[in-house]
């Protein structure tokens, strides 16, 4: 795992969000593992988040032993970027985000089949999500 140079403290909720805790990360991550998306044209497109930003946010993910990085099959010129099994863990925090999000964030919108399948059937879309995740 990648460590912060100086984490504030070694509560592991505080540990994660010197990991995760930027604007941008766990945006990235959702791309990836809940939305199918493997390039970085695709990635953040959403929310518009700067190219310079995404390199850095990709770059920390894959230090982080979250995601990895590889040539595409199909285009070489292109990189492909997959959840590992670390990233994938994740999956049941960013539905539970998203589940919050969806109920007290306001102008949430977006991902509502996703999060209402979470409440029917999370440990099917969890699994269906992971799979999908580490078998692209």
């Amino acid at each position: 795992m990648a460590r912060v140079s100086h984490p504030r403290s070694t509560c592991p909720l505080s540990c994660a969000l010197d990991l995760l805790g930027d604007r941008w990360s766990i945006l990235v991550l959702r791309d990836i593992v809940m939305r199918d998306r493997h390039h970085f044209e695709e990635l953040g497109k959403d929310e518009g988040i700067a190219t310079n930003i995404l390199s850095d946010r990709l770059q920390r993910l894959t230090t982080a032993g979250l995601i990895t990085k590889q040539k595409d099959a199909r285009d070489g010129r292109k990189r492909y970027y997959a959840a590992t099994e670390r990233g994938a863990d994740l999956i049941p925090t960013l539905l539970e985000l998203g589940l919050w999000g969806a109920n007290h964030a306001e102008h949430s919108e977006g991902d509502v089949d996703l999060l209402g399948r979470s409440v029917s059937d999370r440990d099917g879309l969890v699994a269906e999500l992971r799979d999908r995740a580490l078998n692209p």
